[in-house]
């Protein structure tokens, strides 16, 4: 029997909600295969003219705290750095963004400990769309020999894509992401009519191409779309007990 479109929606997002209650995060976890390890060259690459300067090391004037958008992000700024100040919560974009090229540089201090997903672990959200970790997610964590589920290492969408290798460097080494986004977008019925998509450059090397996403990030249960409009970008003070990263020359250019 064909499913009328609102109630098939509303029976996938039911189906959806259910898994994520009942099912485990192991169950979304894939190890096997291993991206080839490759070397990456970081890229330090200036704004170009039309970009809007995200951070350019003296201040958080573009950012607010993602718990609360009336106020301030609260993350440290020292030394031309911006370092994730944990118990302060993610922090996001005062301005929204629909399709664009994003550049950032992140390092892992080179004295950090633990190991997996508790080896500094962050990410940047392409799309925040509420508190907490709501989003999707381009996975930020300690590349170097760290072994972890693929789909949760550095240069995946998380949970969701593994990347095509992995050219991450040591910890103490800067590395960079180029992104380019391209939003989804809905019909008037809230239905997807077309996929985000993003690729991504990871010290040079591409381990995303152009790859259709299935959803928002979900830690436990498959991704789900729920129709949005513009969203900010947010980074993730992830509550990992290893030392905090540092963020410098994040800069974002709007695309059509």
């Amino acid at each position: 029997m064909k499913l009328p479109l609102l109630t098939a929606a509303l029976l996938s997002i039911s189906m959806a909600t259910y898994a994520q209650q009942t099912g485990k995060p192991e169950d979304t976890e894939v190890w096997k295969p291993e991206p080839k390890t490759v070397v990456g060259k970081l890229k330090t690459t200036p704004p170009p003219a039309k970009a809007i300067v995200l951070f350019d090391g003296k201040n958080l004037n573009e950012w607010v705290s993602a718990d609360d958008r009336t106020q301030p992000a609260q993350w440290t700024v020292a030394d031309g750095l911006l370092t994730v100040d944990k118990p302060k919560g993610n922090i996001e974009t005062k301005r929204t963004f629909t399709n664009y090229r994003l550049h950032l540089e992140w390092r892992v201090p080179a004295d950090i400990t633990g190991q997996g997903q508790v080896r500094g672990n962050s990410g940047v959200f392409l799309a925040s769309l509420g508190k907490g970790d709501l989003g999707y997610e381009l996975q930020i964590l300690d590349p170097y020999q760290n072994p972890t589920y693929v789909n949760g290492m550095a240069g995946s969408i998380y949970k969701q894509r593994i990347p095509l290798a992995n050219p991450g460097r040591k910890p103490g080494e800067w590395q960079s992401y180029d992104v380019w986004w391209t939003a989804p977008t809905f019909k008037a019925d809230g239905t997807v009519n077309t996929p985000a998509r993003v690729t991504v450059e990871f010290n040079g090397v591409t381990v995303q191409k152009n790859v259709a996403l299935a959803g928002p990030t979900r830690y436990i249960g498959p991704p789900q779309y729920e129709a949005h409009g513009a969203a900010p970008i947010k980074l993730q003070s992830h509550g990992d007990p290893s030392a905090p990263l540092s963020f410098r020359n994040i800069w974002v250019q709007e695309m059509k």
